[in-house]
Formats: C-alpha cells, structure tokens, sequence
C-alpha cells in the first residue's frame, strides 16, 4: 500500500529469472494432511499413552488477552508440592515442568494443582516388566480397563466462571452518587 507522499514504485517484471525470486506455497494443503497423519499415527503408536505432555492452564499477557485461559509450558514447583508430585517423578508420569514460572495468585495455584490432583487421579502407570511391578505401578484390573482419551489434550482446559449479566437501570441506581461514595471509601482506605 502506497503511504504518505512516495513515488509510486515501478516493479521491472520482464527481467529474465523474476519468476526464480517469487516465493510459492502450493504444499499448504498437503502438508496440512501430512501433519494430521503423522499425529495420527503417532497416536496409535503409543497407544494407550496420550499423545504429549499434561500442561497448566495460564492467562495470557497483556490486557487484551489475560481474560483466556490457555495452556502453559509447563507446571512450577509449588503447584507439583500441593498435587504431592515429585519434581523429579513428574517428566516420568507426563506431566510437563517449567522451573522458570512463578505462581502470582492463589487462584492460578489452586486451579494448576486441581488439574494435577485430576490427572493423577485417572493416571494408570503400565509397569516397565510385565512380569516385575514396581511400587506406583498400577494393578492388573486398571492395566486391563486403560483406553486412550479422544479429548484434544489430555484434559480439558478448565471453563473460566461467567461474568456478571447485563442488567437493567433502575432509578434508585441513578440517583445513587456513587463518585462520592468510592471518594470516601479511598479516604476511608488511605488513614
């Protein structure tokens, strides 16, 4: 797009090798069906495992965004400790660990450690010998009844609760002179 007062360019196309510099992406399509078979087949291939790591649910930054909920890259320490995971076990079981994050709330604490309590709960750990079980092993009745997830993930990102519902202006709303009332609340606040 022409901006400002700029002279309008002259694109020379009948140079000879032109064609060699455009840039094409004719595989779009095709690489779409290669991607999703792959992961298909990844799928079955260890099956009944889930395909990847369980993540936390995270706000994203920025004002425009943090209102969301999506997937994290990995759990902190202090969310692993209120689950009761080991930081070292945790890879082993699936569950993705990212030293760097930090828990800023309560409520993202709460939430990441209910999504592992969750997880841990519907865990079934094959034993690595089918002969020689471990301790944290799984018995043979869970092995048995174990079916891989169809859900995209491994759980379902948690609903965020809905906001307040739009209402009706009564008149006592109006008459209120609620400027006043904050003023005093932050006077109130600040002695």
């Amino acid at each position: 797009m022409v901006r400002h007062n700029n002279v309008v360019p002259n694109q020379h196309f009948h140079k000879t090798l032109w064609q060699d510099h455009v840039k094409t992406w004719f595989d779009q399509a095709a690489r779409k069906k290669r991607r999703r078979l792959k992961r298909a087949a990844k799928a079955a291939a260890v099956a009944p495992r889930p395909v990847g790591l369980l993540r936390p649910a995270v706000h994203p930054p920025t004002n425009k965004y943090n209102y969301k909920l999506r997937q994290g890259r990995g759990f902190t320490f202090a969310e692993l400790k209120e689950a009761g995971i080991n930081k070292k076990q945790a890879r082993s079981i699936g569950v993705a660990v990212d030293h760097r994050r930090r828990n800023r709330s309560a409520e993202s604490l709460q939430l990441n450690s209910q999504r592992l309590k969750e997880y841990k709960a519907a865990l079934i750990v094959f034993p690595k010998k089918r002969n020689k079980v471990k301790a944290g092993d799984s018995s043979k009745e869970e092995i048995a009844s174990a079916v891989q997830t169809k859900v995209k993930g491994i759980l379902k990102m948690p609903e965020l609760p809905k906001g307040e519902e739009a209402m009706v202006i009564t008149d006592e709303m109006k008459s209120d002179d609620v400027f006043h009332k904050l003023r005093l609340l932050r006077a109130e606040a600040k002695e």
